[in-house]
């Protein structure tokens, strides 16, 4: 896991124009996504090494499961109001039946003929070990790089130039949720490690580091920093300290978005990104929004009754 005191001055947001982008900046969200869902087929998607003995992997596989089972009937049954002794007797009773259900199928399946691998109960035990690790990590993510002047982070995340990029400061107290991604290395995750996990923080740091923090060398031009929490739409715990506006974003969005924050509590800079003349470099320059309002907003028949005088003469 990253150190808190390496963090940068201020992390950025790179977005297209969207209503997520303005539920960011006016309502102060940040939108923390499955890791399902990003570009990177391979990112959160670690592969295990089983590097234990066939019925030491049966045993981990046989708490992860009851476990997730445990703790999803626990919560059904909070939402029913099922609560007394019977109601935890039977979710204990069930969600072990569930694990050892799962390790009968498991074996009988891996005694089928047709498969050509030297060991077919460790491949199935590996691949639901996968399976059952990823299900643990329920969390969302926002994603952050540490410069504003990215030409890649511009074209791929903010609209080819047409968005923006939002640059926040870290609040004392937040160091801890943001981490500094590793790229390169191994995707693999050492079964050992997941045995101990809950009772080792090192063997805890090095799997959270494989699902959670660790992306393809290619990545590296991002210089991602990640703040992992509850998934989906969450108060920002974040501060905005500056609005970047791209080089192809038009007027009328630069208008919309500095008009919301306007009468923001903490008032936000504005800058519009401009290319380094004769070189492939971006620079940021503070945005002139008084030349911006004084021709927007617009009314598109003003400029027909200017000219109706004329018509009366």
């Amino acid at each position: 896991m990253a150190e808190p005191n390496k963090l940068p001055r201020l992390l950025y947001k790179y977005r297209g124009f969207s209503h997520r982008l303005l539920d960011m900046l006016v309502s102060d969200e940040l939108y923390y996504s499955d890791p399902g869902d990003f570009n990177d087929p391979l990112d959160c998607r670690p592969t295990l090494d089983a590097n234990l003995p066939n019925d030491q992997l049966e045993q981990v596989l046989s708490r992860l499961r009851e476990q997730r089972v445990l703790a999803e009937m626990q919560a059904a049954a909070k939402s029913l109001r099922y609560r007394g002794p019977r109601t935890i007797d039977h979710i204990a009773r069930h969600s072990q039946k569930d694990a050892a259900r799962l390790l009968d199928e498991i074996r009988y399946h891996a005694t089928d003929p047709s498969y050509e691998i030297d060991d077919p109960l460790q491949s199935l035990l590996r691949q639901y070990l996968e399976e059952e690790l990823l299900r643990r990590y329920d969390r969302g993510i926002v994603s952050f790089g540490v410069r504003a002047t990215c030409p890649l982070m511009w074209s791929h995340y903010a609209d080819q130039h047409n968005g923006i990029c939002a640059g926040y400061s870290v609040p004392a107290g937040a160091e801890a949720d943001l981490h500094k991604i590793c790229y390169g290395g191994s995707r693999k995750v050492l079964a050992s490690d997941v045995a101990v996990m809950e009772n080792d923080s090192a063997a805890r740091g090095r799997v959270d580091e494989a699902v959670l923090l660790r992306k393809a060398a290619s990545w590296r031009y991002e210089r991602e920093w990640r703040l992992i929490g509850r998934r989906g739409a969450q108060d920002s715990p974040l501060e905005l300290e500056e609005v970047v506006f791209g080089i192809r974003c038009k007027s009328t969005v630069k208008f919309t978005i500095v008009q919301a924050l306007a009468n923001r509590g903490r008032p936000v800079r504005f800058f519009e990104m401009r290319e380094v003349s004769g070189t492939f470099h971006l620079r940021k320059y503070a945005l002139n929004t008084d030349e911006l309002g004084a021709s927007l907003p617009r009314r598109s028949r003003s400029i027909f009754e200017a000219f109706e005088d004329l018509d009366k003469e």
